[in-house]
This record gives C-alpha cells, sequence and structure tokens, in this order.
C-alpha cells in the first residue's frame, strides 16, 4: 500500500471556520473525470481503496443522487461551468465552442473578488481557453479545435472509443495520462504553497481536474497491486444480447465496433481492475493537494467540493465508456465539505448546473441569482436549509455522435425517462429497480405519466429547431475543419503554438492509435 503523510483530521471537522476569518470562503473544485458514484466506497463500494476520498466524505455533504446534465466530456463541463443546459449555450459535443460571450463561475467569482486559477483538463473548445481564469497552471490533455466534430448520418469510423480499451488493459508504468495527473498534481501544490506564503492573498478558486479514471483502463503496478486480495465483482448485469439493448445503446456498440463483440470474463474483471486502480491513484495525488491546504494554514477557510464530469458504463449491460443515461454513466459522486456546514448526507436529487449557482451563494451569501440570465440550477445550501424548493426535476441532454436526433432525460424522483424523436421511450422507477431492467414506457398503467413527461419535454426543448442547430453547427464547424486541413493548422490549446511539438493528444490520427503507443506497460 503506497504509503504518504496525510492530514490526520481526527474528530473534529476540519472546514469548521473561526468568525474571526475573512467573509469569503476559498474554494477548491476537484473534478475527475469518468468516475461513476458507484465505484466509491461512500457510494456503497466495499472493493474501493480510496482513503483520502472516504476520510472527505465523511466531513462532507454527501449527495447520494447527483447527476450530470450531459453524459460526455466537454459538454458537461461547460454546461456546469455556466449553469445551463448545453442546449442553450451550443455546446452540443467534444468539438462544440463555448462562446466566450457567456459568463461561467470563474467570470462570477472574478467579479466577486475571487482569484481564479485552473490546474489541468477542463476540454474547452475554441479560441478562449480561460473563460473567466486568470491562470491556467498547466496545459489541457485534449484538443481545443474542431477535431472531434461529429457528423449525423455519417458517421464514418469512430477515434476515440474501441475493444482495446477493455483488451489492452491492466499494469502500465507509464503513459501521457499519468504524467499529466503527475503535472496537476505538482502545480497545484506549488500554487498553494505560493499563496501560503502572502500574508492576505485574498479568496480564491482554484479548479483542480484530473483525467483519470478515463480510459483507457491502465494503471501502475503499486495501484493494481492494492486489489491482489481484493476481488472484484463482474458487472452487476451482464452483457445483452443485440436485440436486448435499446437502440441507442445498439448505436453506441456499433459506434464502437463493439456490436458483436464478446469479452472474456478476464478481459472484464482485468479492465475493471485497472479502472479501480486509477481511483486509488487519484486518492493519493488528492491526498496530496489536502495535506498541502492543511500544511499552509487554509484548511480551515476553504470550501472543498468534489466531483465529476460523468460516470462510466464499465461493462454493465454490455456497455462500456458513457453517452448513455444510465445510472452508470449519468450519476457522478458530490462532495461538499463546507465551512460552516455539519457533514450529512443528502438524498435530494442534484445536477451539476448547481454548482454555480451553490459557488455564488458561498461567496455572496444565500438567496444569489444572477442578474443577467436565467440559470438551471439551485444553489444546494439553500436547498438543503430548507430556502429552496426540493420537488423539482433534473434534465439531461445528449446531443453528439452515435444518435441521429436530440436526445432528453427527465429526472423525477423515482422516475427516470429517456425520449428521443427516433426512439421508442424508456421509463424506468429507480426506487424498485435502480438497475434499470424493466421498460415502463410501454405499459399502459403508465401511459398517462408517460404522455406527461412527453408533453414537458415538448414545452421545454423545441426539438425540430435544435435539430437544426446541432446539423448546422456539424457543418459549420467540419468546413473550418477542412479549410485548416490546408496550410497552418491552429489548435487554441493553451500556451501553444501550431508548431509546438507537445504530448498531448492534438487530433492528428486516431486518438486510441495515438494513445495505447505511448503506454508503457511493465
Amino acid at each position: 500500500m503506497t504509503k504518504y503523510n496525510r492530514p490526520d483530521f481526527g474528530s473534529q471537522f476540519p472546514f469548521a471556520r473561526h468568525p474571526e476569518l475573512m467573509a469569503k470562503p476559498n474554494i477548491l473544485l476537484i473534478q475527475v473525470d469518468q468516475l461513476m458514484a458507484a465505484a466509491l466506497s461512500a457510494y456503497g463500494n466495499s472493493i474501493c481503496h480510496a482513503p483520502n476520498l472516504g476520510r472527505l466524505a465523511r466531513q462532507s455533504m454527501l449527495f447520494e443522487n447527483a447527476y450530470c446534465n450531459f453524459p460526455l466530456c466537454a459538454p458537461s463541463r461547460a454546461s456546469m461551468a455556466t449553469g445551463q443546459l448545453s442546449s442553450r449555450i451550443g455546446v452540443y459535443d467534444n468539438a462544440a465552442e463555448l462562446p466566450a460571450s457567456v459568463p461561467t463561475y470563474a467570470h462570477y467569482l472574478r467579479e466577486s473578488g475571487y482569484q481564479t486559477a485552473l490546474s489541468g483538463k477542463i476540454h474547452f473548445i475554441g479560441p478562449d481557453q480561460h473563460h473567466g481564469f486568470e491562470e491556467r497552471l498547466t496545459p489541457d490533455i485534449y484538443p481545443a479545435d474542431f477535431s472531434w466534430v461529429p457528423n449525423w448520418g455519417d458517421e464514418g469510423k469512430r477515434d476515440t472509443n474501441d475493444a482495446r480499451s477493455i483488451l489492452v488493459s491492466g499494469i502500465c508504468e507509464d503513459s501521457v495520462q499519468i504524467q499529466f495527473d503527475e503535472m496537476v498534481t505538482t502545480e497545484t501544490i506549488r500554487y498553494l504553497e505560493n499563496l501560503g506564503r502572502l500574508k492576505n492573498p485574498g479568496p480564491f478558486f482554484l479548479q483542480v481536474s484530473f483525467t483519470h479514471p478515463h480510459e483507457p483502463y491502465l494503471c501502475q503496478n503499486k495501484y493494481w497491486n492494492i486489489y491482489k486480495e481484493r476481488e472484484i465483482p463482474p458487472p452487476s448485469l451482464a452483457a445483452l444480447s443485440p436485440e436486448q439493448h435499446d437502440p441507442h445503446s445498439r448505436r453506441l456498440l456499433a459506434d464502437f465496433s463493439m456490436l458483436d463483440a464478446v469479452f472474456e470474463d478476464t478481459d472484464i474483471a482485468r479492465a475493471r481492475r485497472a479502472y479501480f486502480g486509477s481511483i486509488s491513484f487519484l486518492d493519493e495525488k488528492i491526498g496530496k493537494i489536502l495535506t498541502t491546504l492543511s500544511d499552509n494554514h487554509m484548511n480551515q477557510d476553504t470550501a472543498v467540493i468534489f466531483t465529476s464530469d460523468h460516470g462510466d458504463m464499465l461493462g454493465e449491460r454490455g456497455l462500456w465508456f458513457k453517452k448513455h443515461f444510465f445510472e452508470s454513466s449519468l450519476r457522478v459522486p458530490m462532495l461538499m465539505a463546507i465551512p460552516g456546514q455539519s457533514p450529512r448526507t443528502v438524498a435530494t436529487p442534484v445536477s451539476l448546473v448547481d454548482l454555480l449557482p451553490t459557488l455564488m451563494g458561498l461567496a455572496e451569501g444565500m438567496g444569489w441569482s444572477s442578474d443577467i440570465e436565467h440559470l438551471d440550477g439551485t444553489d444546494l445550501i439553500e436547498l438543503i436549509n430548507g430556502n429552496a424548493q426540493f420537488d423539482r426535476p433534473l434534465y439531461a441532454e445528449y446531443l453528439a455522435e452515435s444518435t441521429t436526433s436530440p436526445m432528453f432525460m427527465i429526472f423525477r424522483n423515482p422516475c427516470k425517462f429517456i425520449w428521443s424523436n427516433d426512439d421508442p421511450c424508456l421509463l424506468y422507477r429507480l426506487d424498485n429497480d435502480p438497475r434499470e431492467l424493466i421498460n415502463l414506457a410501454p405499459d399502459p398503467q403508465y401511459s398517462s405519466m408517460v404522455n406527461s413527461f412527453v408533453d414537458e419535454i415538448r414545452q421545454k426543448w423545441d426539438c425540430a429547431l435544435l435539430t437544426r442547430q446541432v446539423i448546422q453547427s456539424q457543418r459549420r464547424r467540419r468546413k473550418i475543419l477542412n479549410a485548416h486541413a490546408n496550410g497552418s493548422k491552429p489548435r487554441w490549446n493553451h500556451g501553444e503554438d501550431t508548431s509546438d511539438r507537445v504530448l498531448w493528444y492534438r487530433g492528428e490520427g486516431g486518438y486510441n492509435d495515438w494513445a495505447f503507443p505511448r503506454a508503457v506497460k511493465s
């Protein structure tokens, strides 16, 4: 087991504030990539070894039912940063630009007097690579241009997901992902130590964003060995046959060239073990950051928030990665250790668009609202203190590759409804069907509920208009991408010139063709 100096928080809640401390708390937002909530011990997993996250969970408001609003990296992060659903801001996929004119939580907090800094992955697309952050401490790991633009109706061969992630999984001593998260940790610690040397630094907002446990499912030997005596359970729901899958699942698997793939139990177990090893790797990095916060006497006036951009199917139903509204893909961990707030478990469903108003509630006080536009989220501190309405639906969207028209999800506890103009409806009751096995939509007993959900979707989204907007956006971006194939290609990545040679993936060639040769197996 890896050993290092971890903070001994003892029985006292370490983030309790002293009255004489400054009015605005520092905010440390830690985000990871593709971590499903059910993988953590705080959410009932008995296998995962992540003691620092477990300790943080015991000191936090733990949101049992937290969801992303788009199960794909860039749209989820843009939606979270702006407090708005992705369809409203035009971030339809992993190659869609976040407009510089849309304010993010970094803009709002900066206006409120915060120093704003970003360490790690954020996946901004377009020339604006700051979006309110004064400093970016690291480059990004993925391209900021239009390399990954989809093409509805003619996807061609995808270059980001395929069976290699499962078949070429296991122990890896060095990879670009490992190097990236090591760099993120180093630069974060340096930033916090520099703040600690200042007498009156003022409040800071620091977002720390790791790329693990995103596939490839690879981890170093020392984290792999943590699970030597821990049996990684198989997926709770075995792989379905193609005809048993819903249409979107079939499209996803076909897009991954995995529709007819049958993985051996040993391949599935190896990929899942490496996923958990990656979580243990992350936990060590997060422990070092929290130690630095404590060593520099900033822990008592810093709100620490932990979440992920989306989950990972990790073999459930035979599905992998994300891009679906099933629980493993959509549900994320959310922990908030807030000065003045006692640890507790919160069952109320929440989503990532709630983070912006929550951060501003911390900065400006409960009751804050944007003075320029409607936001889709709610201040969660106000919510759990009883000053906001609990009975509200959660919304999610999917507008990227492997679909032919917009897909929407409404979660009105305990029911989850999934709708697309091209596919049959899906309706699940999570209270008595947590694995989402029984589609109630065709059941006549639920016809009125289905009709109500459909009416709600039609009132909230203009599907025909949105479809035209998405397709037009794809065509425009593909035109620009094709033009950039001639002459010098702009990258837009933070801190780079077009001619710079970098470790990170910049859209030249297929992603897996790039990633796997750079992984050093032991």
